[in-house]
């Protein structure tokens, strides 16, 4: 039986902390490093290794990042105490934030002077299928290496899709998550009109759900709404910066993105209205708030479980 590999996790945030979780349930050595200590502190109870920096966790001999922008990915990467400070040669860099296309070709190449391998697989499904090892893997890369780390892909990933070389997940991650946004919004205006028609807002989330008009954002995160908690732990500065991505690809490759320019700007005013730190689902509130209509109904969870 070959051993498995071990792996340093840099970036215990809401996802991170699930995925690197994931891995030590499936018996893997992680060694963790985060700037907040109380998520190292979790894992570390769990049986992770702590580490002072992300040079020091990459001695590991190969290096997951789950970070919230290319600006912090390239800093933990390539900074005076990153990544590539500490990975042999050979090793590999395994990239699960969500970049642009021009961004992970750039930071790649970075690696691949140092001699370290690049596999890009960013996640999408949510934090709720992260915390239970369910959440879809989206990869770019070389097939070999995808092969050889398929493991520990399985371990934190229910579902993996090799996409093709480096640059091809952020395309599609990219993609998921322009519909999720848009699929938010078009789900809040359909709870709107219910309610504004006088429906029971329990039994018509059971009704849509059971429908043409279904989609896995209104199964799941207009619960949250329905609840009023709002609560699915990923925020308005990163649904623009998702956004701000998708935008910059339509230009890139020539395709006219209308809806989702006009959910970028319902975002932007989310973010003005709310904060950049409020939760993505809030976005709903905006349409609550202009119409002076809450949207609740009973027995609906303030976060999802699985």
């Amino acid at each position: 039986m070959t051993a498995r590999l071990a792996y340093a996790f840099i970036g215990l945030g809401h996802l991170g902390g699930n995925l690197a979780a994931s891995l030590l349930r499936n018996g893997f050595a992680v060694t963790v490093f985060d700037r907040d200590p109380a998520a190292v502190e979790r894992l570390v109870a769990l049986g992770a290794t702590a580490a002072a920096s992300p040079a020091e966790a990459a001695r590991a001999g190969n290096a997951i990042t789950c970070l919230p922008s290319p600006k912090v990915s390239e800093a933990v990467l390539a900074g005076p105490d990153g990544l590539l400070q500490g990975l042999p040669a050979g090793g590999t860099w395994i990239e699960m934030s969500t970049n642009g296309r021009d961004e992970i070709l750039r930071l790649a190449a970075l690696a691949s002077k140092k001699g370290i391998k690049t596999l890009e697989c960013p996640v999408t499904g949510g934090v709720h299928l992260a915390a239970v090892g369910r959440i879809t893997a989206l990869v770019g890369g070389d097939a070999a290496l995808y092969e050889r780390h398929r493991p520990a892909i399985e371990a934190m990933c229910a579902k993996s899709f090799l996409m093709g070389p480096i640059g091809s997940a952020a395309v599609i991650k990219v993609i998921t998550n322009m519909l999720a946004f848009i699929h938010l919004v078009a789900a809040g205006e359909a709870l709107m009109l219910a309610k504004r028609g006088g429906l029971d807002l329990a039994q018509a989330y059971h009704a849509i759900a059971a429908s043409s008009g279904n989609s896995f954002v209104h199964e799941t995160e207009s619960q949250l709404i329905l609840n009023g908690s709002y609560d699915i732990g990923f925020t308005m500065d990163l649904a623009l910066k998702d956004l701000g991505f998708a935008l910059a690809m339509g230009r890139d490759f020539g395709a006219p993105l209308d809806l989702a320019s006009r959910v970028n700007a319902i975002f932007e005013e989310g973010k003005h209205t709310y904060g950049g730190g409020a939760w993505s689902t809030q976005i709903v509130k905006l349409l609550e708030d202009a119409v002076g209509t809450e949207l609740r109904a009973p027995g609906f969870p303030a976060k999802l479980e699985i």
